[in-house]
Formats: C-alpha cells, sequence, structure tokens
C-alpha cells in the first residue's frame, strides 16, 4: 500500500471551473440566456469553452462581439449584472465534478493535506457552487478573485490562497488547467499539475506542468511523487 504520509501539512491549491468542475455548461447558458433575451444569435458550446478561463464577462463580451453587436464592451457593462443574477440562479443545473475528483480529495484530506480553491471566479459563487455540489466541506478554504489582493496568473493569489488555509508555500502543489494557473505556480515557485480535459486555448501539455494529468484517479500518486522530489 502507497504511504502518503508525505501528504501531511502539504497544501493542494486548486482551480474551481476546468480542473475541478465541468462548469462550462451553465456558465455558456448563462451568456446565451442573455444574448437570446436582447435578440442575438446564441454562443456554441465547443467555440466557447476554451475561453471560460479567461472569464465570465469577457466570454459575454466575446459572445456579443460575434453575434454582432456595435460596441459589446458597452452592452456588456450594461448586461453582466443580469448575467451573475441568472447565472447564480442555474450556477449547477448541468455542473458536475469530473470524474475521480472527490475520491482523490477525500484521500488528500484524510492523510492530512490542507486544500484550497483558488479561482478567479468570485468568492460567493465559487461556495455556492461547490456547496451545491456537496464539495464545499472537502476544503479548508475558498478563495476567489475578490479575496486577494491581484488575480491569477499573478502569485499573489496563489500565495494568499495558502496562507489562508495556513499553508506553507515551500510544501504546495497548484492544480489547474489553464496558463492563468501556470503562471501563478510558477511566479511563486510550487509545483504544477495540469489537468488536460479543461478549459485552455493552450493545450495543457504546452504550458510545460511538472505532472500532466489525465484523470483524478492519478492525482493523489502525482501529489506524492512531487513532494517526495522536493
Amino acid at each position: 500500500m502507497r504511504n502518503l504520509s508525505i501528504l501531511n501539512g502539504a497544501t493542494v491549491a486548486f482551480d474551481l471551473d476546468g480542473t475541478l468542475v465541468e462548469s462550462a455548461p451553465d456558465l455558456i447558458g448563462a451568456v446565451n440566456a442573455i444574448l437570446m433575451s436582447e435578440g442575438f444569435k446564441p454562443l456554441a458550446y465547443e467555440a466557447g469553452r476554451p475561453f471560460i478561463s479567461r472569464g465570465a464577462r469577457w466570454l459575454l463580451q466575446w459572445g456579443l462581439e460575434n453575434a454582432g453587436d456595435s460596441d459589446p464592451a458597452a452592452r456588456t457593462a450594461a448586461l453582466f449584472g443580469r448575467f451573475i443574477s441568472y447565472y447564480a440562479e442555474h450556477i449547477a443545473d448541468e455542473s458536475k465534478p469530473f470524474p475521480g475528483v472527490i475520491d482523490a480529495l477525500r484521500v488528500l484530506k484524510s492523510a492530512g493535506a490542507k486544500l484550497v480553491v483558488c479561482t478567479n471566479k468570485p468568492t460567493d459563487l465559487s461556495r455556492t457552487l461547490l456547496a451545491k455540489l456537496d464539495m464545499a466541506d472537502l476544503f479548508d478554504g475558498i478563495v476567489g478573485l475578490d479575496a486577494v489582493t491581484a488575480a491569477k496568473p499573478n502569485p499573489a493569489h496563489l500565495i494568499e490562497a495558502v496562507d489562508a488555509v495556513g499553508g506553507d508555500l515551500a510544501r504546495t502543489i497548484m492544480v489547474g488547467d489553464a496558463d492563468t494557473d501556470a503562471g501563478a505556480a510558477r511566479s511563486a515557485g510550487t509545483s504544477l499539475i495540469l489537468v488536460d480535459f479543461g478549459y485552455t486555448e493552450i493545450p495543457a501539455a504546452e504550458l510545460a506542468p511538472d505532472i500532466l494529468l489525465h484523470h483524478f484517479d492519478d492525482l493523489v500518486d502525482a501529489c506524492v511523487a512531487l513532494l517526495n522530489d522536493e
């Protein structure tokens, strides 16, 4: 049986959208609800999915631009509050944890690792999503972009998230899916695991993670391997 004792006291920080949770259906669904209410054509799911990591505001503006709006930035500013309200009501209609993630989180937690969500999603929406998916209690902290001095890829986000759960940056692993996660981890000096099934314009393998993860069944062993290499 594998020895998990090295996980005790380590910190594992997770991106949320595209890493822990397949949330694109509800995010793109909310964008499309707003677009269609304004008389615009909806955004194709496969076209929008890679851009989730840019954030909801960018996605809404891009959808308006693609649909032919003459001033997408101004219309985004006018519509964004309505978008957030709609999304909050439908945040977990179709969103779901990626396969294997809950079991992996439980093993890490039971082995004594500190688990923190480090996401560019607002903290309240992050808490709501994770609570609706019965995942919130697995984390020692949930730290959105509004709870830090600078959002990913700025390393301050990761550093402050680790601090929020009393972690040690020298024994921290960042788990994400996109360049924002890679940038934060590399600038903060932490180990980096990227999943290859998330939301990214640049393939995760090209972002040079320490480990590229294809399924959460392999997460615990990946964390153990990285901590043993420190």
